[in-house]
């Protein structure tokens, strides 16, 4: 189930660095050149190469020295770099097998405005449409486009509000328009539709409900590859702020939330049900060895 309205998009800004120079006084040259040799590590120009810049006109030699200066710089940089691989190269997972949308929408899209973005996706909510369970899988595209005229229709929301959805046989759909592989902003949850992925379960999976596995290794699958993006670990725990008051959380405040929540973590609703939100754990886990995290 989704709660109506969506959230406006705020762009994340950062304030430029200082522009102005600021001079820097140095002291005597000898007492520099001292300082510098007692710097444990401090590099220094081999013996051979002192004597051939010694020989070289003053800009050459600075030139040269620059050069080798630079080569040395560098050298360690793509030292370090192959030392410590980012988190997100190195948790990344497969992007699973998604169809687009324009398969199951096609000419039944509305017109909408243009998809908004964040910058990366930190989190991922679980739902659960909260449509007829026991459909032939074969029916899917038609069922999602009923959905998908409840929300544009009946809502007035300018389109489906997840980013993805998931049939019981493990297939998965693409959503929410603006691309599979971008931050899509989404219009799942109130208050976190910013940094997240909306995931959501055709059917209805309250109490009792039998949850398929080939369901939930679906979810872990897109959640793995999403969080792998940004180097979340789906076992754990990310701060997001909420967007407005109608979540758990007051405007502006920050919640601590899973980063592969329930619907009902972070709004008031039985979402995505009690039968699925006991498989929670088993999607975190699975997610988490499909990025190949311990």
């Amino acid at each position: 189930m989704v709660p109506p309205g969506g959230t406006p998009h705020i762009a994340d800004r950062a304030d430029p660095p200082d522009s102005r120079t600021m001079r820097v006084f140095r002291g005597p040259r000898r007492a520099r050149e001292r300082r510098t040799s007692g710097i444990p590590g401090a590099a220094r120009t081999p013996v051979a190469a002192r004597a051939l810049l010694g020989a070289l006109p003053g800009l050459a030699a600075v030139a040269a020295l620059f050069l080798c200066a630079n080569g040395v710089e560098r050298a360690a940089d793509e030292q370090t770099a192959r030392a410590a691989p980012a988190a997100a190269d190195r948790y990344a997972a497969p992007r699973p097998d998604i169809v687009p949308r324009s398969v199951w929408l096609g000419d039944a899209a509305r017109a909408q405005p243009a998809p908004r973005y964040d910058d990366k996706v930190v989190a991922v909510f679980v739902h659960h449409t909260d449509t007829p369970n026991g459909y032939d899988c074969a029916d899917v595209p038609a069922i999602l486009r009923g959905v998908y005229q409840g929300q544009t229709g009946a809502r007035d929301w300018d389109d489906i509000g997840y980013n993805f959805v998931v049939d019981r046989c493990g297939t998965v759909y693409e959503g929410r328009a603006g691309g599979i592989d971008r931050p899509v902003t989404g219009a799942h949850t109130q208050g976190f539709n910013h940094r997240t992925t909306g995931i959501a379960a055709l059917g209805t999976y309250t109490a009792g409900v039998p949850v398929p596995d080939a369901l939930t290794d679906a979810i872990a699958a897109v959640a793995a590859w999403k969080l792998g993006e940004s180097g979340t670990d789906p076992r754990g725990e990310v701060a997001l702020v909420s967007s407005n008051g109608l979540s758990r959380f007051a405007a502006g405040a920050t919640a601590t939330l899973p980063a592969v929540a329930g619907h009902d973590d972070g709004y008031a609703t039985s979402c995505p049900g009690a039968a699925l939100t006991a498989r929670l754990g088993d999607i975190r886990d699975t997610a988490a060895r499909l990025q190949g995290r311990a």
